[in-house]
């Protein structure tokens, strides 16, 4: 349970890491499967509305044990109902109900009566509610003005507080959420009522809060990478999505176990109505949108920011440095494997044996005087009781003259290396042995 519990924390600090961005084409290719699946639900199935976008009468009674959909639908049409819907709500008050298209008011009163004669209903158990094709048309309108308004606004938002580039994998991220949503609608035939529509509001809201924390961490950690040139753009963004992916999950699921107990045990209990319809556009959108915020909005603003000249010279340089340390940790074991065989012991032997570099130079370790200590740059050093004036003035000489081997020629290191060796000796008269003249 312990090693449960420091996830987080290793994720944080990068010591444990989930490449989401690098892995950014598998994610795409995810994506691109299901908008091509719910584009392709959205042009043959459609969208079915409710009658308060498209207009008619609806009428619920209670429901009764013997009554059937075809009896529903054979009374109401011999009464001039034309096309009938009938559906049975189930529920602590289980009925049915039945829309139909746009009736005028003598034959909604024709059918209202043949209904509650055919099935034994009272007066006041039947009601009726009647939508205009004008105000649903106006519902209509509004929604999708409502919708521009938020996506255009968002975008601005973002491209202030933030960049144009943030801006835009936040845009393609509500725009893959509202496809998904709206296609999964059309793919089982739920009913899109205005009360989706404040939904989808919603969950666009939620997802977008969701990305802006995303945001917000991959640009403290680039904050400068260009010149610490530490990681490149990707490395530092997947950084951010592991820091903040547990925050993400558990925003998660915390929204969606209420929800999910809405859609399921309440619309169970009290059927469909507008708390169902709410709750279940709710639950696809969180999910949709919890993805989107990790596997979408991040890598499409990591891909764009790899693009710019600046970012695409640090990815290179930040690939000759790996690839030559590579190589340098290759030559090295192999010369150093070869070493050990020549002087017959094995590789790693004791200090005082031979090392050879990856130019070949044979590099010949010097035995401390008594008293000496080495030094973090491996030139010996006498302790500071028998260190005189002449031995500190000739330090700086030794550190000018210890140079990176692994930057120089083969050339070169042999002779720094010579160099280094001569001046690791004991000048003679210096230190101890000036002391045992006294």
């Amino acid at each position: 349970m312990s090693r449960v519990r420091d996830i987080p924390g290793k994720l944080y600090r990068g010591e444990v890491s989930v490449n989401i961005v690098g892995r950014q084409k598998m994610w795409y290719a995810i994506s691109g499967v299901i908008l091509l699946v719910s584009v392709g639900a959205l042009l043959i199935r459609g969208l079915n509305f409710s009658v308060e976008f498209k207009g008619g009468s609806v009428f619920n009674f209670p429901a009764a044990t013997s009554v059937t959909q075809g009896d529903i639908t054979r009374v109401v049409s011999a009464a001039g109902g034309g096309q009938v819907s009938a559906q049975h709500v189930a529920g602590l008050h289980a009925h049915w109900q039945v829309t139909t298209g746009q009736l005028s008011s003598q034959v909604t009163q024709t059918v209202q009566s043949a209904l509650e004669k055919a099935f034994n209903v009272g007066p006041n158990a039947m009601s009726v509610q009647f939508t205009g094709p004008t105000w649903g048309g106006q519902i209509t309108a509004k929604a999708i003005t409502a919708l521009i308004i938020f996506l255009v606004v968002i975008v601005i938002y973002l491209a202030i507080a933030f960049e144009w580039k943030m801006a835009v994998g936040a845009f393609t991220a509500l725009m893959h959420d509202i496809l998904i949503t709206v296609g999964v609608y059309a793919l089982v035939g739920f009913q899109v009522s205005p009360t989706t529509i404040i939904g989808l509001l919603t969950i666009l809201g939620y997802s977008l809060y969701d990305t802006v924390v995303v945001f917000d961490k991959v640009r403290e950690n680039t904050a400068g990478l260009l010149t610490s040139e530490r990681s490149t753009y990707t490395q530092a963004a997947n950084l951010a999505l592991n820091q903040t992916l547990i925050r993400s999950i558990n925003t998660s699921l915390t929204a969606l176990i209420p929800v999910a107990s809405i859609l399921f045990i309440g619309g169970a209990l009290l059927g469909a109505g507008t708390l169902n319809d709410l709750s279940l556009v709710l639950f696809v959108g969180m999910l949709v949108g919890t993805y989107s915020s990790l596997a979408i909005a991040t890598p499409v603003l990591a891909d764009l920011k790899e693009r710019e000249p600046a970012y695409r010279k640090l990815r290179e340089k930040i690939a000759r440095r790996q690839a030559g340390g590579r190589a340098a940790a290759k030559a090295t074991a192999a010369a150093s494997a070869a070493a050990g065989a020549k002087a017959g012991t094995p590789a790693g032997a004791s200090a005082g044996a031979s090392a050879t570099t990856s130019a070949g130079s044979t590099v010949t370790a010097v035995t401390a005087p008594a008293g000496a200590v080495p030094t973090a740059s491996g030139v010996v050093r006498e302790t500071a009781d028998d260190r005189t004036a002449d031995d500190l003035a000739d330090d700086g000489a030794d550190a000018a003259d210890t140079t990176d081997l692994s930057a120089t020629s083969p050339a070169n290191q042999a002779t720094a290396t010579r160099r280094t060796t001569v001046r690791q000796q004991p000048r003679p008269g210096s230190g101890s042995q000036r002391k045992k003249r006294r």
